[in-house]
């Protein structure tokens, strides 16, 4: 844009330059300029070849004027060219020069990041550097609790050296070791035992104060139930006292109707055995006195009917002359 502002400034500043020029040309050359003097006594032939001689002369005038304008038309055409040429150049540059800053800025954005990238790197190697110093630092302060700790520590090793030249049973320090941390295990594992056994010791202690508990209630309610029974039993005893005398007298009641009952029996047995002997037959022994008694009802009422019978045939007999 800068530069079309250029050119046309430049065409305007060359045609107002054209424009003067010929102004002051037509005005030099051109123009006829009426003489001083009064050409009075010419002729008209010779007024005609001057007329003529100064046609001639501003045909002349014009046709340089021509040459001279085409020469200046050329040059401002090549003129012209040499600008459009040096536009064009212009335009590349300007195409190379923004490729230049687009890349220029691109080097720029990938410095800037790469430098930020770094920046942080180091930030971050800082903070590692600060973190493995202070992690020496606390590694430093237990090395030295360490040899402190070991320092203090040196007379047991002495007295495990001690007691190892004194006793038998262990070869090196490991084995002693070894020992005291069987024995170690043994005395936790006995200790969770036992606290264990005490868990179970309380849980069984709850469990039996539960079930005393339980069985105080059972037992008052037994009691209860006791006493209720015993009121019963002598309720029962009381009753037990009147029902036996009861019992004595359905005893000797029973004794009565018994040996009349066996009366009756032996009186049935005796008849029913008369009947069998009347009759001429055979009895039979499983018969119960039931069955006698029934055998005797059927022989009495036959015999009755007999004798109903042969009544009234003695009193037909009787009736007849």
């Amino acid at each position: 844009n800068e530069y079309k502002s250029y050119l046309s400034q430049d065409l305007l500043t060359m045609s107002v330059s054209l424009e003067e020029y010929f102004r002051t040309t037509f005005e030099d050359k051109l123009l006829v300029k009426l003489p001083e003097r009064e050409d009075e006594h010419l002729t008209p032939a010779t007024r005609l070849l001057e007329k003529r001689r100064e046609m001639t002369e501003v045909e002349q005038a014009l046709s340089a004027q021509k040459e001279e304008f085409q020469m200046k038309m050329e040059s401002i055409q090549q003129r012209r060219e040499e600008l459009e040429r040096k536009e064009c150049m212009l335009k590349e540059s300007l195409m190379k020069f923004d490729k230049f800053l687009k890349e220029n800025d691109a080097k720029k954005n990938r410095a800037i990041k790469k430098a930020n990238a770094e920046r942080d790197a180091k930030m971050q190697r800082v903070r590692e550097i600060e973190k493995l110093s202070g992690d020496a630092a606390k590694l430093q302060q237990e090395l030295s609790y360490m040899q402190a700790k070991l320092t203090k520590h040196m007379i047991y090793q002495k007295y495990m050296d001690r007691v190892l030249e004194k006793s038998d049973d262990f070869a090196e320090n490991r084995d002693c070791i070894a020992r005291y941390d069987t024995l170690v295990t043994t005395h936790r594992y006995l200790l969770e035992k036992e606290s264990a056994n005490q868990d179970l010791l309380e849980t069984q202690r709850s469990n039996l104060m539960k079930f005393v508990e339980e069985k105080n209630n059972d037992i008052m309610g037994y009691n209860n139930k006791l006493a209720n029974l015993q009121m019963n039993l002598e309720v029962a005893q009381s009753s037990a006292v009147k029902w036996e005398s009861v019992w004595t007298h359905i005893k000797n009641t029973a004794a009565r109707q018994t040996l009349l009952l066996g009366r009756i029996k032996m009186a049935t047995h005796n008849l029913f055995m008369l009947i069998h002997k009347q009759m001429k037959t055979k009895a039979e022994p499983t018969e119960t006195t039931e069955q006698q008694l029934q055998k005797i009802q059927v022989y009495m009422t036959d015999l009755a009917e007999i004798i109903q019978e042969t009544g009234r045939q003695s009193g037909a007999t009787e009736v007849k002359p």
